[in-house]
């Protein structure tokens, strides 16, 4: 049996903080595992083009292992040539760096470790380094939040939480907080793959937005940033898709939004000419917030997305059913409401 694992470097900042189980060179507490029970076990960050490690190496492995931090793109063209492979393990939550559709066509089973970034995303602190490693050697929980569950009742009428069925009705209304607090209102969506893009196009009509943006939303894909009020600001640490990245680049340099902030891009890493890292509200001079996409990879939440992705790992090796809640899709079907719009074919 052959495990590919795919993960980001971390350098020094991995030698001085083993907890990096996320860099290849601590690969997630997977070598003394794939040690012990005799599997071929293959660890790279290089993921890019025809003659990476990575399309070297799918070819004949049987498992994929990989991050949202610096994911490896199973597309179609990878999963045709992967004629071993039988289970992709995001470690972490999201998987929309798979094609879902062609893994049901191939019955490959697709599954993260759903749970174990709530509490680090909703700690999110905007910080200037771009290299992933050494913001989160530093980074711990220090929260227990978990949005995937409905708020408790009382917390829900305390904060005025709505569910929203209907985006652009709601767009004008919300204050977006980083922080609970008692004069604003918070609009919480969920990354799912009918909300790609859903953040686009500036039809300027559109006192700030933000979301942490989870469930599929009935929304005119052509006109949500003009629903927003002029001068909002949007932050998305969900996934870079759920927005157009010309579109919100255009919003703040022409001044419509004050900002933008978040620390997830449409790709990982993103190239050093991509929009969003020089975009600039003209009035303020200011306006982004761009991270590097590290939140949800706490040394916390490293320790649970390493130990869920070796549970999840054991089971299928095992044969014994995996949580309902990890499944992304199974035998060839969606186990997941949160990807299971996508067409089946």
């Amino acid at each position: 049996m052959k495990v590919l694992c795919i993960l980001y470097d971390g350098g020094k900042h991995a030698e001085q903080e083993k907890r990096l189980l996320g860099t290849t060179e601590n690969a997630l507490g997977l070598p003394d595992y794939c040690k012990k029970n005799d599997i071929e076990l293959v660890v790279t960050s290089d993921k890019e083009g025809p003659d990476s490690e990575f399309a070297k190496h799918i070819v004949d492995a049987d498992v994929l292992i990989t991050t949202p931090f610096h994911p490896g793109y199973l597309t179609r063209e990878y999963i045709e040539k992967a004629k071993n492979l039988k289970i992709a393990i995001t470690a972490g939550v999201g998987s929309d760096h798979i094609d879902l559709n062609a893994a049901n066509e191939k019955k490959i089973t697709v599954a993260e470790v759903t749970g174990s970034n709530v509490v680090s995303v909703a700690e999110h602190i905007a910080r200037g380094e771009w290299e992933v490693a050494a913001i989160a050697k530093g980074a711990f929980d220090v929260s227990r939040h978990y949005d995937y569950a409905p708020l408790p009742e009382n917390a829900a009428k305390e904060v005025g939480a709505r569910r929203v069925e209907d985006l652009k009705e709601f767009l004008s209304q919300y204050v977006l907080l980083a922080r609970a607090n008692a004069s604003g209102r918070a609009l919480m969506m969920y990354p799912a793959s009918g909300t790609r893009g859903i953040m686009n196009k500036v039809c300027f009509k559109a006192p700030y937005f933000a979301g942490s943006c989870d469930s599929p939303l009935r929304v005119d894909l052509q006109e949500t940033i003009g629903y927003m009020k002029k001068g909002a600001w949007l932050v998305n640490t969900a996934r870079g898709a759920l927005c157009d990245e010309n579109a919100v680049a255009e919003a703040i340099n022409s001044g419509y939004l004050s900002g933008y902030g978040g620390d997830v891009w449409p790709k990982q890493p993103a190239f050093k000419e991509h929009p969003w890292r020089t975009m600039q509200n003209p009035n303020t001079l200011g306006g982004n917030a761009m991270v590097a996409h590290y939140s949800g990879t706490t040394l916390d939440a490293q320790i649970r997305y390493a130990n869920g992705a070796i549970e999840i790992l054991d089971n299928w090796r095992n044969g014994k059913p995996q949580t309902p809640a990890n499944l992304i899709v199974e035998n060839g079907e969606y186990a997941s409401q949160a990807y299971g719009q996508r067409n089946k074919k």
